[in-house]
């Protein structure tokens, strides 16, 4: 009976002959090391916290899709505010849940000055200024048919929209907001809005394109948390982008880039971290990602049930961002994140 020895076979070369003695594991040996040689970070700088409000008082409503994320009304959504700013969390972006019956076919809620999205800028930002306030533009919180754009005769209608999202963006605007992202990807909304924030004395108001926003399946949580769900009449394909072109994104977001923009957004995050890579490379600006609904809830069921580590991958899911280009992540994970990093 053969037996098999590991002896080096005659003429095989040893492992330094084959490295040419670059052993790539001698930085791996050691956690001092591998720290040392990281090639990147995450830091609460990075975060952005997207919340949700409601009308009312004490309301914290648990969105049964995405665990451990709630509807605050105003009050408790200041407490939160707080709570952001002493963990170091930078901004929060704000989204409505608002009541069916202040919905209509084009949206005409969000030019109302006193809508619960400006009512919580001016909340949050006087009770802690320091904290940057993000606020969207789009219609489709305050649409009867759940879409981000007027809906005129089963079509999206693009100029109309964009109007009206401009008008709404100078109202946030002067109700406190730091910067405003409008997520309706209807075409020349960037630059109409800058120029009507600067026509109204809004010049230092930024501008979060959301560039690049694809017809994506990971935003039905989302979509429960701002009551839409149950509203959507078909899809939104007609304005968000396909998610098999990358090209036609690079061409949005440098459209954006042309009309005034001051930073990137691309929407969702980790389907599309070749996205952002490209966005980086190519233009050099503030890139983000939104870590949106479908992909938080993933993470948090699958670690519920044991399926994976969920804050390993939590944390691993975030620091891909990174790694692909961006200068910070929407992500309802932030104040666990913040934490953990303060602790």
């Amino acid at each position: 009976m053969n037996k098999f020895t590991p002896a080096k076979a005659a003429g095989a070369r040893s492992v330094d002959e084959i490295t040419g003695s670059r052993r790539l594991r001698r930085m791996r040996k050691a956690d001092w090391s591998r720290r040392l040689v990281q090639e990147n970070r995450l830091t609460v700088d990075d975060l952005i916290w997207p919340i949700f409000v409601v009308d009312g008082r004490q309301v914290r409503e648990p969105i049964a899709a995405m665990p451990g994320v709630f509807r605050l009304s105003l009050d408790l959504a200041v407490k939160e505010a707080e709570r952001a700013a002493k963990l170091g969390i930078p901004a929060i972006a704000t989204f409505p849940n608002v009541e069916l019956g202040l919905r209509d076919q084009t949206g005409s809620h969000i030019l109302d000055p006193e809508n619960i999205i400006n009512r919580a800028t001016r909340a949050i930002k006087d009770a802690v200024p320091e904290i940057g306030i993000i606020t969207d533009a789009a219609l489709d919180p305050f649409t009867s048919h759940g879409h981000d754009g007027i809906l005129r005769d089963g079509i999206i209608v693009n100029d109309e929209t964009v109007e009206q999202v401009t008008a709404a963006a100078v109202i946030q605007a002067a109700a406190g907001a730091d910067i405003i992202a409008p997520s309706d990807m209807m075409d020349g909304r960037i630059g109409a809005i800058r120029d009507a924030l600067d026509a109204n004395g809004f010049s230092d108001v930024a501008i979060m394109s959301y560039a690049t926003k694809f017809a994506s399946a990971f935003y039905g949580p989302y979509r429960e948390a701002v009551g839409t769900a149950g509203l959507l009449k078909g899809d939104k394909k007609t304005y968000y982008i396909d998610h098999a072109n990358s090209n036609e994104a690079v061409r949005e977001a440098e459209q954006d880039l042309a009309e005034g923009a001051d930073m990137l957004m691309v929407k969702p995050g980790l389907p599309y971290l070749d996205i952002i890579r490209r966005l980086k490379d190519e233009f050099r600006v503030p890139t983000f990602a939104y870590q949106v609904s479908g992909e938080y809830s993933m993470i948090k069921a699958a670690g519920a049930n044991g399926w994976i580590d969920g804050e390993k991958a939590m944390l691993e899911s975030l620091l891909a961002f990174k790694r692909a280009g961006c200068d910070g992540i929407l992500t309802y994970f932030a104040p666990e994140v913040a934490a953990m990093l303060k602790g």
